[in-house]
């Protein structure tokens, strides 16, 4: 049969009443597949240009350092759900990869360091605007995971106040201290940002259809987490990385042509 065959589980555990095993799984398809693989490979090339940018910068290296890492992080998540590693059968038997919510709980952090140093934020913004990333991340993983309906929908209001707090860190408290800075750096800043922002605010959309109502197949989903992997993270890092002189004035020293 075409769709029962995926929601039909296997026999009741009789200790704790949950399915001890699914009969089939909905896993990704060959499109599916593609996706991680060719979002592995760009990742792979960023991290690769990212290191040898930082080995070769004065003050911009700690930028290419968190470019590295952002990439680096999520090349490994994408190699390990490429190896078949990293996922399980979550409620509907349907493949779920909690190795992208390794790389995000990381990532996320690290783009949030990211923009706070672009931005020039005080420390303590940074780690206000990073705490609200792993309350989205967390929140999104338990609600995946969750069985029951109103616990998995309550997990997900909570991963979106967590992204609502990293969103308005951005948008207001980091945006004022880039406007301190003024002129290019403030440009720069305000371009990264949105970016961020918006690819972020896409995530719990992909996980509503996805982990949320299972409308959208395994393939699709893994394609578009793809999608917003490379512009969440590989895109913003070279963004970045094309305002090299703009990120070496605000640094210790001046102007350094690399």
């Amino acid at each position: 049969g075409g769709e029962s065959h995926c929601h039909r589980q296997g026999k009741m555990s009789a200790e704790d009443g949950i399915p001890t095993a699914c009969t089939t799984i909905e896993e990704v398809g060959s499109t599916g597949v593609g996706a991680l693989t060719v979002a592995f490979l760009i990742l792979v090339v960023s991290t690769v240009v990212f290191l040898s940018k930082a080995n070769s910068s004065g003050v911009q290296r700690k930028y290419y350092y968190l470019s590295t890492y952002i990439c680096g992080f999520a090349a490994m998540a994408y190699f390990a759900m490429l190896s078949g590693q990293g996922w399980t059968a979550i409620a509907g038997c349907r493949q779920f990869f909690y190795a992208h919510y390794a790389d995000w709980a990381v990532t996320f952090v690290l783009t949030t360091i990211l923009l706070g140093l672009v931005a020039g934020a005080e420390v303590d913004l940074i780690f206000g605007a990073a705490g609200s990333a792993v309350v989205m991340i967390f929140s999104l993983y338990m609600g995946s995971v969750s069985v029951v309906t109103t616990v998995k929908w309550f997990w997900f209001l909570i991963s979106l106040m967590g992204l609502a707090g990293a969103v308005v860190h951005f948008a207001q408290s980091f945006k004022a201290a880039a406007d301190l800075k003024g002129g290019e750096g403030s440009a720069l800043y305000g371009k990264v940002a949105w970016i961020v922002i918006l690819s972020w605010m896409c995530y719990p959309v992909v996980w509503l259809f996805s982990e949320g109502f299972a409308s959208f197949s395994v393939s699709f989903e893994v394609c578009a987490y793809a999608l917003l992997d490379i512009v969440a993270k590989v895109v913003m890092g070279f963004m970045v990385m094309s305002a090299h002189d703009t990120l070496g004035e605000g640094g210790s020293q001046s102007r350094e042509y690399v």
